[in-house]
Parts: C-alpha cells; sequence; structure tokens
C-alpha cells in the first residue's frame, strides 16, 4: 500500500527538522501500535542524514553494536570499538551533532526499561550539558502508552521537561478512508466504508493488510479476519498484554463489557464482580484506552457517564474474538463467523453513529458534539451537533436504514431534552436523519 495522508505531521517534523539545524530538538512521537509512527518518520526524515535505533529486547552491548553499525553505514564514521553501553553512544553523537546536522530516530524507546533504566538519566544528563551545542534532531517514538507516559510526564522521571516537542499520531480520518477505499476498490457499497472503518479504525498496519490482500468488501474483510492464520485474532492480546501485565485479566473483562454495551459503571462492575473506579480512570488516562461521554449540556460531576473504548479495532475484539476465544481454539472459524454475521448489524449501527461523529468533528464548523440520554436511558438522541457562535444546533438521528428514521419521535425526545437542560434558547434548529446512504 502506498504512503497516505500524514501531511500535516509531516510538515510539522520537516519544520522541527529545520529548527534543529541551529537548536537541539527532542521530539517524542507516540500512538498506539500499527498505527505508522515509523513510516512516518522515516517519510519525514528521507532524504536527510538519518541514523534509525530499534530498541529490540536483547543485551545492551549488543544493540550499542547495531547502533555503531547504523552510525558508520548512515554517516560514514568508523566504529567507535567497545562500547560500555548505549549512554557512552548517545555521548558520541551529543558531542558528533556539535559539527554537523542529523537526524536520530529511536523505535521502541521504552524498551530501555526492560534492558537498562539507567539509560534515561544517563540521555538527561549528556542531553543537560550539550544541548547548547548540539544540532541533533532526536526523534523517539514508542507504541506503549502506559510506558511512554511514564518516561516523559512522571515528574520524578530523568526525562520529564526534556523534549521540546510532542506529536501523537492518530489513525487514519474517516475521508481518508474513503479515499483509500475508493481507489483500490472503485465503485464500494456503502457497506463496505463502514467495515473498513469499523475493523480497521483507521489504523494503517490493518488498512494495509486489507489493501495488499485486496479484501475491501465487508466479506472479504471478514475472510481475512476470521481464519486459523489471520493477524488479527491475537493482535488485541499481544497490544494489551504488556499494557496491563499481571493484571490484564481484569481489565479485559472491563473492555469486553463495554463491547458488549455494558457501559455504565453500574453494569461493569455487575459483570467484573469487583469496583472498578481505579481501573476506568487508569484506562482513560493512562492507557489512552477509554472514552467517557457525558449528555450534552450535562454537568462536568454528572455521574450519568457511559464508557466507550477509543479503538474501534479493539471494540471488534473484545466483542467477537476474546468473547468467543472458546470458539476460536477448537479451529470453528465458520462457527465464529456466523456468530459475527447473526449480530453485525446491531454492531455495526453503534459503529456507524461513531463514523458520522468522526465526519462532522472532521469537516468542522462546530462548537460542541455528544448524544443525549435521561438518567433513566429511556429517551435519548444519538447526535447533538452545535455552533455556538452562529447559535445553530443539529439534532440527529442515525441508522442503518433511512426507512427507520421516525422524524416525528425525534421532535419529541428533543423536546424532552430542551425542556430539561433548558439549552437552545434562540437556536435555530434542524432535525436530521442520517443512514448508511449518506456516509
Amino acid at each position: 500500500m502506498k504512503f497516505y495522508n500524514r501531511e500535516q505531521e509531516i510538515t510539522r517534523l520537516l519544520e522541527i527538522q529545520a529548527s534543529s539545524a541551529d537548536n537541539a530538538q527532542f521530539t517524542v512521537v507516540t500512538g498506539r501500535r500499527r498505527v505508522g509512527k515509523t513510516q512516518l518518520l522515516l517519510k519525514a526524515t528521507e532524504g536527510s542524514p538519518t541514523l534509525y535505533f530499534f530498541v529490540s529486547r536483547k543485551a545492551e552491548l549488543f544493540l550499542c553494536e547495531d547502533f555503531q553499525q547504523e552510525i558508520s553505514d548512515k554517516l560514514q564514521i568508523p566504529i567507535l570499538g567497545n562500547v560500555g553501553g548505549f549512554g557512552q553512544v548517545f555521548r558520541f553523537l551529543m558531542q558528533l551533532s556539535a559539527t554537523r546536522n542529523f537526524n536520530l530516530i529511536i523505535d521502541e524507546f521504552q524498551e530501555f526499561l526492560n534492558i537498562n533504566p539507567s539509560v534515561y538519566s544517563d540521555m538527561q544528563r549528556d542531553w543537560d550539558m550539550l544541548k547548547g551545542q548540539s544540532r541533533m534532531n532526536l526523534l523517539v517514538c514508542g507504541s506503549v502508552h502506559s510506558l511512554m507516559h511514564r518516561i516523559f510526564e512522571d515528574y520524578n522521571a530523568p526525562l520529564f521537561g526534556r523534549a521540546t516537542g510532542f506529536i501523537k499520531v492518530k489513525p487514519f480520518g474517516v475521508s481518508v478512508l474513503k479515499a483509500i477505499i475508493d481507489e483500490n476498490n472503485p465503485g464500494y457499497a456503502a457497506e463496505d466504508l463502514l467495515a473498513l472503518y469499523a475493523f480497521s479504525g483507521g489504523v494503517a498496519k490493518y488498512v494495509q493488510l486489507f489493501v495488499d490482500n485486496k479484501a475491501l468488501t465487508r466479506d472479504r474483510m471478514l475472510d481475512l479476519m476470521i481464519r486459523e492464520d489471520s493477524a488479527f485474532i491475537m493482535d488485541g492480546k499481544n497490544m494489551l498484554i504488556e499494557e496491563f501485565g499481571k493484571d490484564y485479566a481484569v481489565y479485559f473483562t472491563i473492555l469486553s463489557a463495554i463491547a458488549r454495551g455494558d457501559n455504565t459503571r453500574s453494569k461493569i462492575e455487575a459483570v467484573a464482580g469487583r469496583e472498578v473506579g481505579g481501573y476506568l480512570t487508569r484506562m482513560e488516562h493512562d492507557y489512552g484506552l477509554l472514552t467517557k461521554s457525558l449528555p450534552v449540556f450535562a454537568r462536568s460531576e454528572t455521574k450519568n457517564i457511559r464508557y466507550g473504548i477509543e479503538d474501534n479495532f479493539l471494540t471488534f475484539w473484545f466483542r467477537f474474538i476474546y468473547k468467543y476465544s472458546h470458539i476460536i481454539e477448537i479451529n470453528q472459524f465458520n462457527e465464529l463467523r456466523k456468530i459475527i454475521d447473526r449480530d453485525y448489524s446491531t454492531y455495526s449501527g453503534r459503529v456507524l453513529e461513531k463514523y458520522f461523529r468522526d465526519k462532522f468533528i472532521e469537516q468542522g464548523g462546530i462548537t460542541r458534539i455528544g448524544g443525549y440520554w435521561d438518567k433513566a436511558g429511556k429517551s435519548e438522541i444519538d447526535l447533538v451537533v452545535l455552533n455556538e457562535t452562529e447559535k445553530k444546533a443539529q439534532i440527529i438521528e442515525i441508522k442503518r436504514n433511512a426507512q427507520q428514521i421516525r422524524y416525528n419521535l425525534l421532535k419529541e425526545k428533543a423536546a424532552e431534552m430542551m425542556l430539561s437542560t433548558r439549552e437552545l434558547k434562540n437556536y435555530e434548529i434542524e432535525y436530521k436523519g442520517l443512514s448508511m446512504d449518506d456516509m
């Protein structure tokens, strides 16, 4: 698959690179696994002197041998000889960068925690001492959200406050997914676009797998995902085990409950059989996995909260793959496929709501967006989109099938919402129905 999008990120990285010609730069690039961080950094730095260090799990001395070879190959500098550790390599590069400008990419930077955590203190010392003369463009990236958070955002961590910039690489937006499927499967159906959004969530690696395997219809995507040699089956577990550690089973139970629709704290605790407040907070703030939604116009202290999984692929993985892992263990993939086909319409209806929310945000021109539900959970509006500057509101019902949209009922629920919240006075209100036809 060719390189798509990322114009804004590349522009920013090129600006940082230009600044490094005069002053050392230290940029932290984060984002979930498979989102395309490495390819982005390599694309942004192509054509300029660049060292690429991948921190794999092996002895530090062996890593340094690899890094020395990279220095020799890319910068035409003789290998340093006996090196005691990465701190010595980094110090040498900091000193070298006083005379020449180059990029240094360190990939999977959090792995030094497993290899030699003192690396971060060594880097802090040499960065503080030598950055005034340095012209290095240091770019570090990592996929384990909690560990990168600890390295750079913990006040007591050695590298706290040293980064000069942070870039979070996000999945492709809905307009990019539309462009990709249109280019690779002209004449696609709305069902295919929704499936691409639902299964990949815009994560570059998953999109690439679908494109490279010419699996860009809903059925072909499922054929690729639900089979014995599928790269998708273990990816959810592989992605999260390192984040959660030995407590992963509790986290998985919570995520599985949310994925199937038990998205309030009381319902989650009923499934988990324990108090989950701390787990929810960590998954929201430390791991970046959950979103916490309030009814539009609700006060921040409300307890009328719903939780959602930020990542579309993980939502699918917990809803179908983790939940039915017992079927996968006995290789009954045809049976799992029947279950997905049976439940897909209901499942994808919720995904469609998220699709339109993302689409409104991407298009811009709004100041607030969200759903509405009362405390009893009976009166519910899929989407309320506001432009508070222009005093305009769109109140929206979303259905897969346009014929199921009931405008009279939508207006009744909107009236209840406005009576309850006392909002939208003097607003120009548009009632709208959105379906698969509007994707």
